[in-house]
Order: structure tokens, then sequence, then C-alpha cells
């Protein structure tokens, strides 16, 4: 927020071109001291609305904002929020209201925007109770910083006083990023200064790279046992880009050559012309290709395992004798060749680079070492809310 470059040329700062009219310090407090995490989101809807040309809006449309910008992470990675009450309940509001729309429609978690507006428009009647809780407090509290130590506590309490009281400070000052219209609940209307809509899209890739800072940081302390949290709140798009299995694909076609490798789920040897390689624990929830979570699986498979988690017996038995006879051809010839380039892409994590693939092990110790590692990192999962999954039955 401090800097913006103006013309690729200067670096200039947005109160040196903004002081005479916009109160850019009240601005910089809209996430100060959230109660919820949609308070981020509201801010991200709102600056992303005005990048797009818009100079009203209502409630309801922001808040479908707000559900599609937060779907994928909710829905594909189990991210919480703002994390679970003493008994285990969402508490925030824009979660329930996507768990609501995902138990409506049973879209996955990489459906387009169009797609997810489209059914918040069908279902709109069923989403009307849990929509209306989120405009209960942050369309108002967002703009505190404008306010100062002068407002009545008691208009906090009545969205009429506070509609009211805004309409008057900004006749007063003209300062308000937005003001708020006569219609009720979420069809509301947001009216935004076309002074705040000008300073918006000339710096929307700074405010919002400022607002998913701080929404990151706010999920983070919300999910401290979720791996890679920051690529969980990117596009599907940019996160397909990061996957780089072909050295480990190379690894296990050479290694399938010399040993007999069963698939982990079937039990049936693998087809050297036919399989996939894949996570165990699924990658929407570690966010990388280490080598040790790594396996080969029929093809046909992929699909249903999809983004679940398999029992952990007998399956994680099956996994790990597997990755031991990789682990025995380690130091062979061709095969050493082909692990060492796994290391740039495929193994970072310093307690299999340290502990598990050095060393000589026997089969029980390499187990061990591998359990002891996974097994955290699958349970914590398992509490995220990824779903169990089971070859036919098992």
């Amino acid at each position: 927020m401090d800097y913006i470059l103006n013309d690729g040329q200067h670096i200039l700062r947005v109160e040196d071109i903004y002081q005479n009219t916009l109160n850019l310090e009240a601005f910089s407090q809209m996430m100060k001291d959230p109660s919820y995490c949609y308070k981020f989101y509201w801010l991200e809807a709102l600056v992303k609305l005005i990048s797009e040309g818009k100079e009203q809006t209502t409630f309801s449309e922001i808040i479908d904002e707000m559900i599609t910008n937060a779907w994928y992470s909710v829905v594909e990675y189990h991210v919480h929020l703002s994390g679970l009450n003493a008994n285990g309940e969402v508490q925030d509001g824009l979660e329930r209201a996507i768990l609501q729309l995902k138990e409506l429609t049973g879209l996955p978690g990489n459906a387009s925007k169009a797609e997810l507006k489209t059914k918040l428009n069908e279902y709109s009647e069923q989403l009307k109770k849990v929509k209306i809780q989120l405009t209960h407090m942050v369309p108002y509290r967002a703009l505190a910083g404008f306010f100062g130590k002068d407002i009545n506590p008691k208009n906090w309490d009545s969205s009429v006083r506070m509609v009211e009281y805004i309409r008057l400070f900004n006749r007063e000052h003209e300062t308000l990023p937005y003001i708020l219209g006569d219609s009720i609940s979420i069809n509301k209307e947001v009216y935004f200064n076309p002074m705040w809509m000008r300073m918006i899209q000339g710096n929307t890739v700074a405010i919002l790279g400022w607002i998913q800072y701080e929404k990151l940081r706010w999920l983070q302390s919300n999910n401290p046992d979720i791996p890679g949290l920051v690529y969980k709140l990117r596009s599907i798009d940019d996160n397909e880009k990061m996957r780089k299995l072909k050295k480990v694909h190379d690894l296990w076609d050479v290694i399938i050559t010399k040993e007999k490798i069963d698939d982990v789920f079937t039990g049936q040897l693998i087809n050297e012309t036919k399989y996939d390689v894949d996570h165990f624990i699924p990658w929407s929830f570690v966010m990388n290709d280490e080598l040790w979570n790594l396996m080969p699986m029929d093809s046909n498979l992929n699909s249903s395992k999809g983004n679940k988690l398999p029992k952990w017996e007998p399956f994680f038995t099956r996994f790990a004798r597997n990755q031991y006879l990789m682990y025995t051809h380690k130091n062979d010839g061709g095969i050493e060749k082909l692990f060492r380039e796994c290391y740039k892409d495929n193994l970072h994590s310093l307690w299999a680079i340290q502990e598990l693939y050095r060393g000589e092990h026997d089969e029980e110790k390499f187990r061990k070492v591998l359990e002891v590692n996974m097994r955290p990192v699958y349970d914590s999962a398992k509490r995220q809310g990824y779903e169990v999954w089971g070859y036919r039955g098992t």
C-alpha cells in the first residue's frame, strides 16, 4: 500500500497523489481487527467490482462475488476461513454459505465463476438467510476507520441508524469509499465514490496484493496445520502449472522393469504402459510433488480416488513396500542418475533427504521412518475434512 508504479519509471507514494482528497490512512484501517475472515473477502469483492467499472452494486452482488472468490479454497482445499468453535462447528458465515451452496448443487471445487453465479441465482431463496447474516456488521464496520471515536456506540446496533450516520458523515466530509441505499436486506444498494473509484482503479494490483497478504496472515493463523496455504488462495490454472511429475514417472518407468510393482489399491501388477504417478496424501493438501508421497497407480483409478485420502490400512503398507523397492535401487547405475534428477523438483523435505533415502535401511526401518513422518500429515488432512476413500469397500 505504501508505493505504486505510475508509469513504469517512477515510484511514488500513494499519499503524494491523493493526500488532499482521500483519507488513505482510514482506508488502510478497513481490514484492522477483523472478527471473521469474510471482512477481507468483502473488501476484495469491492475492489474487484470497482476495477470492472461498477459505479453501484448491491449487498447480494458483493456476497456472490465473495462466495466465488473463496469457493476454490474452501471446497477444494478444505480451508477454514475463521477456524472452528469449541463444538467443532464452522465459525465464518462466508464459509457456511459456501458449504450450503456445495450441499445444494454438488458443484466441484474447480467449478467456474460462471457456473457458481448461475447456481447462486438458481438457489437465491435457499441461500438468502445465510447471505443476510453476512450483511449484519461488515458493510458498516469496514468504514470504522473513517469515523474515529465520535460515533455513538449505540449506532452499531442498528443498520438503519448506521446507514443514516454514513450518509450524514459523507455529506460533511465526502471521504467515504461508499455509501448505502434505502433498500432492505441483501438488496441494499452500495454507491461508490468516484474519487475512490479512480484511486482503486489506478492501483488495483497493489491494493489486491495488500488485501491478499493480510488475508493470508489471517488464514494461516486459523489453519496452522495446513501446508502450502499461500498456494491455496490461487486459481486452479495457476496451481496446475506447479505440477512436476515427469522425472518421477521416468524413475518409476525403470523401477517397474526391475521389480514387480503391485498397484497399492488393486493389488494387481502395474501395467508399465498404463499407469499414472499420483499422490498418496492428496496434492491439494500437501501442495507439492515430493517423491516420498508419490506412487504408480492404475490410470483407471485416478479419477475415482480423486481428491480423497486412501484408508491408511491396508494401503499404506502396500505404498511403503513400493517405496522401499524404489529405495533399494537408488544406487543402481542409470537409476541413480534418475533418482538424483528428482532432487530438483521432487525432493526437498529434509527428513526424507537426511533420514529416509540416506544410509542403509532394512524394510522395517524404512517403513518406520516413512510412517513417522507421513502419518501426522495424513491425520492433519483427515481433521481438515478430507474424505477417506477405500477401493471397492476395502
